[in-house]
């Protein structure tokens, strides 16, 4: 439950829907989904199975479980790399969390209420000016999620997860109906499920694998690491299998939610980060009781999105706690303060550092680009090649306890000789695009 808390957040609400507007719609949902199933659930079963393995942090049971084969201890640098990955992202999404808390405090404050597409617009662009108020934000996101791994992850988190992950479905079939009412409906159905063959290029092809990567929760450290806490009598292919399952269905229900919203009311599905943020306060503004729907939900959207940085922090605080030989609460506090001198400058990468260039491409966009679709491809690819060709096969077979042999075969075959080749062309293809 703590591992579909990871999964099920920002990445699916907030990021599925702008991303696929950024590329093209249909084609990439399509890809998103074979990527999703052919490729996320392999590498996830992979990467749990290293954690449950090793019991210690991602560079400790990728090294222990390579020792354990008679492998160099090199292989840790793969966790590593996951970490980075990790703390990449984390400095970014903080930011976001930050923001569903700011629209969770207005839509409280009744600063919504009879809100215009253009109002809703400025808001989020004057947001995006205001560095005070985005740094505080942001600094009550990685604070509370602080919290979270000071006082331990497993209880709080589970228990939340049990309770609010089914209310954030509840709310999002509500918003889905909403949408069937007032119109745009016809729209989105043929804009996510008609494909336009067309459109699918190298790069979409690497931006749908980020983010079915980003949304699951591959290769950044916090899937290894709830692997390690993961009791022997659970299955790990059952547990991959329902991730993505409920991760992708929360993804695609965000699409129903938000898609309809745009084009009712005549905004671009492309819209980039800030869509979320200038559609759904235009539904609140429109339905009966929508403040008190828009502050369930935006409380629900910070809880889910809190859970996701606390993924990200788990991995990052269990590691610096064992590198350091600290307690979890002094690991914790330096984390989150380290997290939050970076996190100032991610907020700078909206306003005063947005003309800073990069290769070409401005700041902001970099700490966007090079972990969802550099980092997370690599991480993922090395996952699969370190466990499909260098561990052996008793172990994993040992480890992952498949219901048949044919089944741990066809598992082992698919990340050989699908998976490996595939994120390989799709890495080098797409950043060569």
């Amino acid at each position: 439950m703590a591992s579909v808390g990871f999964a099920v957040g920002l990445g699916n609400i907030w990021r599925f829907p702008y991303v696929t507007g950024e590329n093209g719609g249909s084609a990439f949902v399509l890809v998103y989904l074979v990527c999703a199933f052919g490729i996320g659930v392999p590498i996830l079963m992979a990467e749990i199975m290293l954690g449950r393995r090793g019991r210690m942090t991602p560079p400790s049971s990728i090294a222990a479980v390579a020792v354990e084969g008679g492998l160099s201890r090199g292989w840790a640098g793969v966790g590593y790399l996951n970490l980075l990955t990790a703390f990449s992202i984390l400095i970014a999404y903080g930011v976001v969390a930050g923001w569903v808390l700011y629209y969770l405090f207005q839509t409280v404050s009744g600063s919504m209420v009879d809100i215009t597409a253009a109002a809703s617009a400025a808001q989020f662009d004057a947001l995006l000016q205001d560095v005070p108020t985005m740094l505080l934000w942001t600094l009550v996101a990685l604070l509370i999620a602080g919290s979270i791994i000071y006082g331990g992850v497993e209880k709080g988190i589970e228990r939340a997860v049990k309770l609010l992950m089914p209310l954030l479905f509840a709310l999002l079939a509500l918003l889905v109906g909403f949408n069937v009412v007032v119109g745009g409906m016809p729209a989105t159905l043929e804009y996510l499920f008609s494909p336009d063959f067309s459109k699918i290029s190298p790069g979409m092809v690497l931006a749908a694998v980020g983010q079915a990567f980003f949304s699951i929760g591959v290769a950044m450290a916090g899937m290894m690491m709830f692997g390690a806490y993961l009791p022997k009598n659970i299955s790990i292919g059952q547990s991959a299998v329902t991730i993505v399952i409920v991760d992708t269905l929360v993804a695609l229900m965000a699409g129903l939610v938000i898609f309809p919203m745009v084009f009712h009311n005549g905004l671009d599905p492309a819209g980039g980060t800030g869509l979320i943020f200038q559609t759904l306060p235009l539904a609140f503004a429109q339905m009966p009781g929508g403040q008190v729907i828009g502050v369930l939900f935006f409380l629900l959207l910070s809880v889910a999105a809190i859970t996701s940085v606390v993924g990200l922090c788990e991995p990052l605080g269990a590691w610096l706690a064992e590198r350091f030989q600290w307690g979890r609460h002094t690991a914790s506090v330096v984390l989150i303060a380290v997290a939050s001198l970076f996190g100032l400058v991610s907020v700078l990468s909206y306003n005063h550092w947005a003309e800073v260039m990069i290769f070409g491409r401005s700041l902001n966009t970099m700490m966007d680009f090079v972990p969802n679709q550099i980092f997370l491809p690599l991480g993922g690819l090395l996952i699969a090649l370190f466990v499909a060709w260098f561990v052996s096969s008793a172990d994993a077979a040992e480890e992952l306890d498949l219901q048949s042999t044919r089944t741990f075969q066809l598992w082992r075959q698919l990340m050989r000789y699908v998976v490996v080749p595939a994120v390989a062309v799709i890495l080098v293809t797409g950043v060569a695009e």
